[in-house]
């Protein structure tokens, strides 16, 4: 019988004797399977894992001798090319393990149970579940001194989930005046994140309730010190509202810190009801790219912790700019700022079949999610949003609004308090979020072509030797640097390791001006369905703009050339590419004068080759002709009056 443990140093124990897991990569590859429970594992985060952004020529192929020791490591009598516990396909790996045989997995099970139990008011029985599951914790998940990095993605977002219920221990602890069974375990936990000042604060009042004030206050000034080094910033409010209650009690009588939280009932219970939601979509392992756009937006948050408005970022782009990767990526390195909870929302603006969620049934999801029976949830959106911004007020909680299609469908969903953070995501750029609320608009563009190559390489590097460079190149410049086709064509060397980086660049070359070279078996990594959710929220004059601004040979374009094309009206025409913009279809390059992406551009011009005749792009490039020829007439004869 297997025993696997992940929640401290890794171990493994076969009938209670422990078995020796062997070198550091392969105790490193077991590590992630586990702390993945179950999940699959994909050939990339292994590479990412085992060497970073610059991987061996042959990592795939160690990648896999690897998965192949731990499956004979973990059943030495399984017969050649049986499949057994680690379970491999399409470029991913998965352990199988039981519900009893992990520690990682008994600790959910028993946090869930506890959370049931006290969302039914009995705290008491929740909380010593809470300290059942906490008494698995050893330390930093699978965090012996061989692990080549304790930083990866999954490792850390377990030690996040232990912080959490560490934080809804304290509070029950504190709420029942049982604290020593927490402390210990809580104050570790701690020390792990120090910048969590939710945690910071708990364990402030936890210290003071234990009689040990004077350790309180060094922790307090320590957390504060750390804070105005690595952020700029002072403790929030909860946490400096925890150190006055420590410095005000001081050497005074009176009851304990449990006692009070007593006369404070409803609001304890609530907090200590367990009723936090982490709905964040995973964050991508080795994330690369955006550098400097994530340490903008960072700028941008930080600057808002002194202010009274609550803090709100709009990311918008292109189709394909990787805009929910990139807020996932940033709400993952704000988590420990927002401990009451993270909400996550796909708006589907941008549906294939228009099915944009409405307010009305988000507000409906979040209200349950924090706590709120189905019965006493109101009809009205007025109701509801009411509701739900006074379950948010005076917690910390993060909204991520994914694929937002407009200003009205955010504004319903917004929070009233300033302690919590909206990042919203969408193909349009949401002006109206910028003059109503004071949104920060960021814009995600192509990546630059240092990033795009890093992005490259930090996913396909296991397949691309220092001979490649060429057609490492060659694959950012038709990609367009567009992180959507970059990482099409990442996967597609992952799971074809055997093929040089030089033939993929030969397939792009062979489908040059179509996107044949980029076709997905599924909608969300196809660049066609991509643009086709963009395309089919346009109007129909707007549509067939689109099409024929593909006849044109350059991809800038000012506004006269456009209606000349068109053969309508300028000031119709600013309309319909005031409508390209809005949806992403198309960017402005300057005062009257737009831009659009190679690869949208084929989309376009496969679509006008579909949809408008032969005599329709004809006349239209006869109009184009007349325009240019005009302008050239206009330019070259200006000097020749001058000089009369």
């Amino acid at each position: 019988m297997l025993r696997f443990e992940v929640l401290g140093p890794l171990r493994v124990r076969r009938d209670g004797l422990e078995v020796d897991l062997g070198p550091a990569r392969q105790r490193s590859v077991l590590a992630l399977l586990l702390a993945r429970a179950g999940e699959p594992v994909t050939i990339a985060e292994f590479v990412d894992l085992l060497w970073g952004v610059d991987p061996p020529s042959r990592a795939v192929n160690v990648v896999h001798r690897h998965v192949g020791a731990v499956r004979r490591l973990l059943e030495p009598a399984l017969p050649p090319r049986s499949t057994g516990r680690v379970v491999g396909g399409a470029g991913e790996y998965r352990l199988t393990v039981a519900a009893d045989e992990l520690d990682l997995t008994r600790f959910r099970r028993l946090v869930t149970r506890g959370r049931e139990l006290a969302a039914q008011g009995r705290l008491a029985d929740g909380l010593a579940l809470a300290v059942d599951a906490l008494s698995l914790w050893r330390g930093p998940c699978a965090g012996g001194p061989e692990l080549l990095r304790r930083d990866h993605p999954p490792f850390t977002a377990v030690d996040r989930e232990c912080a959490e219920v560490a934080r809804e221990a304290a509070e029950a602890a504190l709420y029942t005046g049982t604290v020593h069974p927490v402390l210990a375990t809580v104050l570790a936990i701690a020390d792990l994140f120090p910048l969590d000042e939710a945690l910071q604060a708990q364990t402030l009042l936890l210290l003071e309730a234990a009689g040990r004030r004077a350790e309180a206050v060094t922790r307090y000034e320590r957390v504060r010190a750390r804070l105005a080094d690595e952020l700029g910033a002072d403790p929030d409010a909860a946490l400096r509202q925890a150190y006055d209650e420590v410095a005000r009690r001081g050497g005074t009588a009176g009851p304990p810190v449990g006692a009070r939280a007593a006369l404070q009932a409803p609001t304890a219970l609530r907090l200590a009801g367990f009723l936090r939601p982490a709905q964040l979509p995973p964050d991508l392992p080795g994330f690369t790219g955006r550098d400097e756009q994530i340490r903008h937006m960072m700028r941008m948050l930080r600057s808002h912790r002194t202010r009274v408005a609550m803090p709100l970022l709009a990311i918008h782009g292109l189709p394909g700019s990787g805009k929910t990767t990139c807020a996932v990526h940033l709400a993952h390195r704000l988590a420990d700022s927002y401990p009451d909870g993270q909400l996550y929302v796909d708006l589907q603006g941008f549906h294939p079949r228009g099915r944009a969620l409405a307010p009305l049934d988000v507000l409906g999801c979040f209200l349950g999610l924090l706590g709120v029976p189905d019965r006493a949830v109101p009809a009205s959106l007025e109701a509801r949003l009411g509701l739900a911004r006074s379950h948010l007020a005076g917690r910390r909680v993060m909204i991520v609004l994914d694929n937002a299609r407009d200003v009205d469908q955010v504004r319903h969903l917004l929070p009233g308090s300033a302690d919590c953070l909206v990042l919203v995501t969408s193909r349009r750029r949401l002006d109206g979020l910028a003059t109503a609320y004071g949104a920060h608009l960021v814009n995600l563009d192509v990546l630059p072509p240092d990033e795009a190559r890093r992005f490259l390489r930090s996913r396909i590097g296991a397949a691309a030797a220092p001979a490649d460079d060429g057609a490492l190149d060659e694959i950012v410049a038709r990609c367009g640097r567009l992180p959507l086709a970059l990482a099409l064509v990442s996967g597609r060397a992952l799971e074809h390791p055997d093929r040089a980086l030089a033939d993929l660049a030969r397939e792009l070359r062979a489908a040059q001006g179509t996107l044949d070279g980029f076709a997905s078996h599924t909608a969300q990594t196809d660049l066609r369905a991509a643009f086709s959710w963009s395309y089919r929220l346009l109007g129909e004059p707007a549509a067939r703009l689109f099409r024929l601004l593909s006849l044109r040979p350059d991809r800038e374009v000012g506004l006269p050339a456009v209606a000349s094309l068109a053969g309508l009206p300028v000031r119709q025409c600013r309309d319909l590419v005031g409508e390209l913009v809005h949806t992403g279809l198309l960017t402005r390059a300057g005062p009257g004068r737009y831009r659009s992406h190679d690869l949208i551009h084929a989309y376009a011009r496969e679509l006008c080759h579909e949809h408008d005749a032969e005599l329709v792009r004809r006349a239209a490039r006869r109009r184009l002709h007349r325009h240019h020829s005009r302008h050239l007439d206009d330019t070259v004869g200006a000097p020749a009056l001058r000089g009369r």
